[in-house]
């Protein structure tokens, strides 16, 4: 009768803290994968992001996604230390008809262009937010009609030197 009236199963403490502990590793696993330290541009270690967040005394909230709690764990952190998103690296190949009018579409979308080239189509290498991604996708998706490819080619700044070569 007692799960009929509350809906479910009763939880005992040690599950529960168990399942809340595990909770608070994985957002701290998000918020080490998508963030650097601005000053350096390298990532943090989740070890130090759990530290961070037990400074701050983050609590975490059962019924809300990781993802959602690991941006509002990022602002919070922004506040106590030097902490950023890192930037998602990518690569257009547009057609040049509609490149240069997607351009400007696309300009308030990304950070920093790194390199552009004009041929026989346009090629841009840029750093955007990770979070203006979708909006990127289907931006060069609908204006191209399928023509355009866009490419990730990194998530993570890396810091000069550690660059792998291809």
């Amino acid at each position: 009768a007692q799960i009929l009236s509350k809906g479910e199963l009763q939880v005992s403490d040690k599950e529960r803290h168990t399942q809340l502990e595990q909770m608070f590793r994985d957002i701290a696993t998000i918020v080490a994968d998508k963030c650097v330290n601005p000053e350096t541009k390298r990532p943090y270690t989740v070890i130090l992001i759990e530290r961070a967040m037990k400074d701050i005394h983050y609590s975490v909230k059962p019924h809300k996604s990781t993802k959602q709690q690991a941006l509002e764990v990022i602002r919070r952190l922004k506040e106590t230390m030097q902490i950023e998103r890192a930037h998602m690296r990518l690569r257009f190949i547009l057609p040049v008809k509609e490149g240069k009018k997607l351009k400007e579409r696309l300009k308030p979308l990304i950070k920093v262009i790194e390199s552009e080239d004009f041929h026989e189509q346009l090629e841009i290498v840029c750093l955007i937010d990770p979070g203006c991604f979708r909006e990127i996708d289907e931006l060069v998706r609908s204006e191209t009609k399928g023509k355009g490819t866009l490419e990730v080619l990194s998530l993570k700044d890396v810091e000069e030197g550690d660059e792998k070569l291809e």
